[in-house]
């Protein structure tokens, strides 16, 4: 299997060769152009409440803005409030000054109520956010969601036009990046406009942030953030127009990168490899985990003895060296490099709890066997759905290889599609096996952890875990090194019973023209344009 992918991606490679060099041209740059950038496939939404996708997550991440943002080098700052407040009342009680400048594309200014707007209508069940539980810690959430209470209960409140007051039920290590990353606030008169319809298309949303949407009717591939004149910070953005351009082949992003018909393109594989030495690519590990799930609703595919086969049967330094070659690394566990560090030791909880999934084809096969007497069939035909993109297409490639060489009566068939109809597949429980992946948007192994929890929403393969629940329900009142110990077992509960199969955490990796300056990645972070400048 091995040498036939190798095979594979020298192929592909030929034609990478080609335009290995970037834009050399020494010609000067007019300032006041526009940058352009691509995005690796189609996002779903520009609505913040109902955001389930990376893409999506990009596109709102330009546009909008939080109580809090990120400055130039990825640090925590104030955003829409005054300052990065400290809680009273045992860590549950937030009360926050909104800057009075701060202020909507169309003039209006960002008011406390625009928070509770965008605060009720996520917890609303009506809403169907499959996010809500981002709003968990928050007061009478439960009972919201059980429709005991109205939206209207939910822990947070406007105070006045400028000040705005969040109740918790206990308090949460977090929040602070959940105020930067997730509670965002929605123009009120707009939703009340708009509704359900809300973050449809440009034409439907309303920007807080330093651009605003223009040109997006929902399904194109091609739209600009245009420069927020309105935006308090709006002095301090350089680059008044970004064009963005879906692009899922690589070599046809590096030919716009080469001709300089982009200025920000993401590359991976084998071009990564054999351009490290190229001074325009840039490469980071990002918080993200790339894992295997499994529908257990479907008969074929409920079983741990496939899911525990499956895990040990991939050898996760292969598919990381072998075949993606971009920086990426192998998982460990369901919690990735960087997330997570002991507070008594500073370690790492990836590297402290030790390598839970080690490559085992001798156990693989005895977990595969009984797989087969459990269905009690000699051959089965498994699907794996993965999205159209290079990088997961390779992955599926391997994976679907790999185990057909090594069990006995499997087939597997990939099914790859455009991530918006992957994501819609998810909720529709439209799978066998399931290739994905988390990004967080802050460091605690909860958020990863969280995913596989019973009452998850996004715990698409409806796989239930007593022990495991439980580990995570004892976390959710705890503190300090008691937490995280209770997070570590969760962790290892987790990798024992394979809830999940976790495959590697990606490495990004960015061609950035000599030409711009500003564009700063980081774990969590992707570059803000905002900060974007040309040289």
């Amino acid at each position: 299997m091995k040498t036939k992918y190798l095979v594979f991606g020298t192929t592909a490679l030929a034609g990478m060769l080609l335009v290995a060099c970037g834009n050399e041209s020494g010609a000067s740059v007019n300032k006041s152009k526009p940058l352009s950038v691509t995005l690796a496939s189609e996002p779903l939404t520009a609505d913040p409440n109902k955001a389930t996708d990376t893409n999506s997550a990009s596109l709102i991440y330009q546009t909008m803005e939080g109580l809090y943002t990120f400055d130039k080098k990825n640090n925590l700052v104030p955003g829409v409030a005054e300052k990065v407040v400290k809680p009273t009342n045992g860590g549950k009680t937030y009360t926050f000054t909104l800057r009075k400048d701060a202020k909507w594309a169309n003039g209006q200014q960002v008011t406390a109520q625009d928070f509770v707007t965008s605060f009720r209508r996520t917890v609303d069940p009506k809403t169907k956010a499959q996010y809500a539980s981002n709003y968990s810690a928050f007061k009478n959430y439960d009972a919201i969601q059980n429709g005991k209470k109205s939206p209207n209960a939910l822990g947070v409140k406007a105070l006045s036009k400028t000040k705005l007051q969040v109740q918790l039920s206990n308090p949460v290590p977090y929040f602070n990046y959940l105020a930067a990353s997730k509670y965002l606030p929605l123009n009120t008169d707009a939703v009340h406009k708009y509704g359900q319809k809300y973050g449809t298309n440009a034409d439907k949303t309303m920007a807080n942030g330093p651009y605003k949407l223009v040109g997006w009717t929902g399904s194109n591939s091609t739209w600009k953030y245009i420069k927020n004149t309105k935006y308090w910070n709006a002095k301090n953005v350089k680059v008044k127009k970004v064009n963005v351009q879906v692009t899922k082949d690589q070599n046809t992003a590096v030919n716009l990168f080469k001709s300089d018909k982009v200025q920000e393109t993401t590359v991976n594989g084998q071009y990564v490899r054999q351009n490290s030495n190229n001074k325009q690519l840039q490469t980071h590990l990002i918080g993200r985990l790339q894992y295997l799930y499994f529908n257990n609703k479907k008969s074929v595919s409920n079983s741990e003895n496939l899911r525990q086969a499956m895990s040990y049967v991939v050898n996760r330094k292969t598919l990381t060296e072998n075949v993606l070659q971009d920086g990426s690394k192998p998982a460990k566990s369901f919690v990735p490099v960087g997330d997570q560090k002991n507070p008594e030791t500073g370690k790492d909880m990836a590297t402290e709890t030790g390598n839970l999934l080690p490559t085992d084809v001798k156990k693989a096969q005895s977990y595969w066997k009984a797989y087969l007497k459990e269905k009690g069939k000699s051959s089965i035909t498994l699907n794996l759905l993965t999205d159209d993109t290079d990088e997961d297409k390779h992955v599926g490639t391997y994976i679907q290889a790999t185990a057909q060489k090594y069990f006995k009566g499997l087939k597997v068939t990939i099914t790859s599609i455009p991530h918006a109809q992957h994501v819609s597949r998810d909720f529709d429980g439209s799978f066998e096996m399931n290739l994905t992946g988390w990004s967080t948007n802050w460091l605690d192994a909860y958020d990863f952890l969280d995913l596989a929890a019973s009452d998850n929403t996004v715990n698409f393969t409806q796989w239930k875990d007593a022990a495991f629940d439980k580990l995570l329900e004892q976390s959710e009142t705890q503190t300090g090194q008691t937490r995280y110990d209770t997070l570590a077992k969760a962790n290892k509960r987790l990798m024992d019973v394979k809830g999940v199969v976790p495959l590697y955490q990606p490495s990004e990796a960015k061609l950035v023209s000599k030409n711009v300056g500003g564009l700063d990645y980081s774990l969590l972070n992707e570059a803000q344009y905002q900060y974007a400048y040309w040289k």
